[in-house]
């Protein structure tokens, strides 16, 4: 027994002091207290668009982490289980995807005129890091009803039936985003037959619009120009539509870089070489964007900016065998998210899409047929999506009033997630 124990405490190095003369059980005894037991924190696992994430309310998190910093982003790295060099993140709630590595914070707002603050933190999957510097907006659509059911959101401000406006300021991005929740009984309505591509069953719809997503101090387009010449070196240069609305995001031509715009995930992150090539394509966007100065700098920024390429309307088959026609969709985009091409389309990438569409002259425009329009129906890898919006032009200057888009949540499970007590 003492060999055994002995042995034991020696495989883990230092750390505890053994005196001369401690039995085996004692040791053993000190050996099992330098094990910090887990502790548990309240959180509820919700689906929002077509992603998933845990999310929050602030004042559950352990005090030291109710405030932005490591001890934070160190909880949030444990209840995913990230860093995973495994990439599947089986110690934790994360789904090794881009789409199922996320975490929410939800609080009371400090904003007039809003009900909920909302912090979105995207984990990497194979790196201890925590991207803070973008919103989800396919999360958004769960965040009306957490902040409903939590309380966060004024009694008075919910009907006993109907629809309740939820304002949220968006924190990463210090934006206004309204959610319009349907409400049975004074509980959220979760349940309905509204379809979302991307998802299997059908949910009640919540509309999701975004608002001013574009600063009218900001640029939406930084380069000061709707099309720009991309020089990558080493790949070549592209054509490139640079847009700063609901997220930074780079689109390019489908064509130009050797696509048709109909591609499903396999055609692209079965392909090493070609995710290295978006990665860079990436960096070097997010230098002429503004966003970093350095492409060095872009490994610390995974979440911004995006990436996504677009070709007229196609027929395809979906990744679910549903067969899109080209009379069903305005044009094809294709967007990667955190260096994989993702499943359907990001939420935030879907406003970007709806914005640049309805500005004549953007690639995205173009290939939807250019012209004037107000909303836009797209192809992606699961379907379709249509997203509308309503932008105006004063001077040569373009400015985005709304972005809409309908969306669905569900509550999967809630109780309390569990990490070591030493992981922060």
């Amino acid at each position: 027994m003492a060999v055994t124990v002995i042995k034991h405490f020696l495989n883990r190095g230092p750390g505890l002091k053994i005196e001369t003369g401690d039995t085996a059980q004692l040791i053993q005894d000190k050996i099992l207290m330098a094990h910090v037991p887990q502790i548990k924190i309240p959180a509820t696992y919700i689906r929002g668009g077509t992603s998933k994430g845990v999310f929050f309310n602030l004042t559950d998190l352990p005090e030291v982490a109710q405030v932005p910093g490591a001890a934070r982003d160190a909880i949030l790295l444990r209840v995913i289980g990230s860093p995973d060099p495994y990439g599947k993140q089986t110690d934790g709630m994360g789904g090794a995807t881009s789409s199922t590595s996320k975490t929410v914070i939800l609080s009371k707002t400090s904003q007039p005129d809003h009900d909920v603050d909302y912090l979105f933190g995207q984990v990497a999957i194979d790196k201890a890091f925590v991207d803070w510097s973008g919103n989800c907006g396919n999360l958004t659509a769960a965040v009306g009803a957490f902040a409903i059911s939590k309380g966060l959101v004024d009694a008075d401000r919910v009907p006993e039936n109907g629809v309740c406006v939820v304002r949220i300021w968006q924190a990463n991005i210090k934006k206004t985003i309204v959610a319009h929740v349907p409400i049975t009984n004074g509980e959220v309505q979760e349940t309905g037959d509204f379809e979302l591509d991307g998802v299997t069953f059908p949910a009640a719809e919540v509309q999701v619009d975004f608002m001013s997503p574009v600063d009218a101090t900001d640029a939406m387009f930084p380069t000061g120009n709707l099309v720009d010449d991309l020089e990558v070196p080493g790949i070549g240069t592209f054509k490139a539509t640079m847009i700063n609305a609901g997220i930074p995001t780079v689109f390019l031509n489908a064509e130009d870089i050797g696509y048709t715009g109909t591609e499903l995930q396999e055609a692209i992150n079965g392909d090493p070489a070609a995710l290295e090539r978006f990665e860079t394509i990436r960096a070097h966007g997010a230098v002429r964007m503004g966003l970093i100065s350095d492409v060095s700098e872009a490994a610390a920024r995974q979440h911004t900016p995006k990436v996504a390429f677009v070709n007229k309307a196609a027929d395809y088959v979906s990744s679910s065998g549903k067969e899109i026609g080209s009379a069903d969709i305005d044009l094809n985009v294709r967007a990667l998210s955190m260096g994989k091409l993702h499943h359907a389309m990001m939420g935030t990438a879907a406003v970007a899409i709806g914005t640049a569409a309805t500005i004549p002259g953007t690639l995205v425009n173009l290939a939807a047929g250019g012209g004037e329009r107000e909303a836009v129906t797209f192809g992606h890898p699961s379907g379709t999506l249509k997203v509308g919006a309503e932008a105006s032009e004063n001077g040569g200057d373009w400015t985005v009033n709304k972005v809409s888009m309908s969306r669905s949540a569900r509550v999967l499970m809630e109780g309390w997630v569990r990490i070591p007590g030493d992981s922060f």
